[in-house]
C-alpha cells in the first residue's frame, strides 16, 4: 500500500505540471486530505481490538466483538474459547500493565535488548541504504546527474515508482517462501550492485554513460521494493517478545523516521558536493550491512513466538551464534514446545516466554470445561 500511495503521488504530481503555476503544487497537497477524510469516515465505528478490550477489562464489548467477527452468538463456545485464549496471552505478556523501560535493556536467556537492537537496526538500514534518495529525489537525480529536462525526469520519476509498486508487490508472495533472512540478503546485495552500476556510470560524466546510472537506479527500487519494503516493518514485530513488543516496536519505528529525515536532509547536499560520490557512499553502506545481515539476524519464518523464545534461549545457554541456534532449532508444535524448553531449562510458563498464539492446553482446558454446557444445550 505505501508503494502503491507513493505511485498515485508521483503520477498526480507529473498530471498536475500542466496547470497552472499555483495550482502544480496545491492541489497535490490539498489532495492528500481526501484519503485523511476516508479514514476517518471508516474509523467512526470501527470498534477497539477484542484484545485491548480483554486487556482493560471490558469483557461483554469483547464478547460482541468476538461473536460478529465469527457470525456467532456471544455465547457460543468457539467465541468463549477464543475469549480465554486472549487472557492466557494477555496474562503471559504482563497482564496489560505498564512494561518498565529498563526491562528493554535484559539479556540472559530473554535477550530483550539484543531483539530491541534487532529490531530498530532493520529500520536504521533500510534507511541508509539510500531508499528515500531515490524515492523522493529521483527526478532531481535524473536531471542534476543524468542531465534530464524537468518534464522527462518526473516521467521517469513516475515509471519508476510502478516498477517500485510492480515488486513491491512480488514481496507479499515471496516473503513466506523465501524467508526474511535470505531476502534480507538478496536486498542488500541487489541494492549494493545497482548503487555500484549507478556511480560507475556516471563517473565518464558523458550522457551516454549516464543512462546507464538511469538503469541502476531502476533495479534498486526494484530489489527494495521486493525486499527491504516491508521486511523491517514485519522482522522487529517477530523477533521480540509479547511482554517488550510495543516499546520495541515503538523504538525499531523512531529509527525509521530519524534516518528518514537524515537522508532526506543530506541527499541534495552529497549530489552537490560530492556528485557520483553519493552512490559510492550507498553502496558502501549496503556491502556494510551484508555482514550485520549474515551473522546477527536469525531466521523468523515459521516460528511462533515461543519457538524465537527457545531459539535465543538456546543460542544464550549453549554460547552459540542465534543464526546457528534457530537453525539447528527444529520446528516445534504446541505439544512439542514444553518438551523442548523443558530440555534447555527453560519454564515455558514463565510469562517471560509468552506467545501471542495462546496456550493450547489453556483452549483444550477451556473445551472440556464446555463440554458439559454444549451436552445441555442439546
Amino acid at each position: 500500500m505505501v508503494a502503491i500511495g507513493t505511485l498515485i503521488a508521483y503520477w498526480i504530481d507529473y498530471g498536475c505540471l500542466y496547470g497552472p503555476d499555483n495550482f502544480t503544487w496545491r492541489f497535490p497537497i490539498a489532495f492528500q486530505c481526501v484519503f485523511a477524510v476516508i479514514v476517518l469516515v471508516m474509523m467512526i465505528n470501527l470498534p477497539e481490538s477484542p484484545r485491548w478490550l480483554l486487556t482493560h477489562h471490558h469483557e461483554e464489548e469483547a464478547a460482541t466483538i468476538l461473536a460478529g467477527l465469527n457470525g456467532l452468538r456471544r455465547d457460543d463456545p468457539e467465541v468463549l474459547v477464543q475469549m480465554g485464549v486472549i487472557k492466557d496471552a494477555v496474562r503471559k505478556a504482563g497482564g496489560g500493565g505498564k512494561v518498565p523501560t529498563k526491562l528493554l535493556f535484559t539479556n540472559g536467556k530473554t535477550q530483550y535488548f539484543r531483539r530491541l537492537l534487532l529490531g530498530g537496526s532493520s529500520q536504521f538500514m533500510q534507511q541508509l541504504s539510500g531508499c528515500n534518495a531515490v524515492i523522493y529525489y529521483f527526478p532531481i537525480l535524473c536531471q542534476d546527474a543524468l542531465g534530464t529536462d524537468h518534464n522527462l525526469a518526473l516521467l521517469l520519476g513516475g515509471v519508476n515508482m510502478v516498477v517500485y509498486a510492480i515488486f513491491a508487490t512480488f514481496s507479499w508472495f515471496l516473503i513466506e517462501r523465501v524467508g526474511r533472512r535470505k531476502l534480507f540478503l538478496i536486498g542488500t546485495v541487489g541494492q549494493c550492485f545497482a548503487m555500484v552500476l549507478t556511480f560507475a556510470c556516471l563517473i565518464p560524466d558523458a550522457p551516454g554513460a549516464a543512462k546507464g546510472a538511469a538503469v541502476g537506479l531502476f533495479i534498486y527500487i526494484a530489489f527494495f521494493g521486493a525486499t527491504w519494503l516491508p521486511l523491517p516493518w514485519l522482522y522487529p514485530a517477530e523477533i521480540n517478545p509479547l511482554k517488550t513488543r510495543a516499546k520495541a516496536n515503538a523504538f525499531s519505528t523512531i529509527n525509521n523516521w530519524l534516518w528518514n529525515f537524515f537522508i532526506v536532509m543530506i541527499t541534495p547536499v552529497l549530489i552537490d558536493s560530492i556528485g557520483w560520490g553519493t552512490y559510492l557512499f550507498f553502496a558502501v553502506l549496503n556491502a556494510l550491512f551484508l555482514p550485520v545481515i549474515y551473522f546477527f539476524y536469525p531466521e523468523t519464518s515459521g516460528r511462533s513466538l515461543e519457538e524465537i523464545d527457545l531459539i535465543f534461549a538456546k543460542g544464550y545457554l549453549e554460547k552459540k551464534s542465534y543464526v546457528l541456534a534457530a537453525k539447528e532449532m527444529p520446528y516445534l508444535d504446541d505439544s512439542e514446545l514444553a518438551a523442548y524448553g523443558h530440555q534447555l531449562g527453560v519454564n515455558m510458563g514463565d510469562e517471560e516466554q509468552g506467545s501471542s498464539d495462546g496456550s493450547l492446553k489453556e483452549k483444550r482446558r477451556l473445551e472440556e470445561d464446555l463440554l458439559p454446557q454444549q451436552g445441555a444445550q442439546a
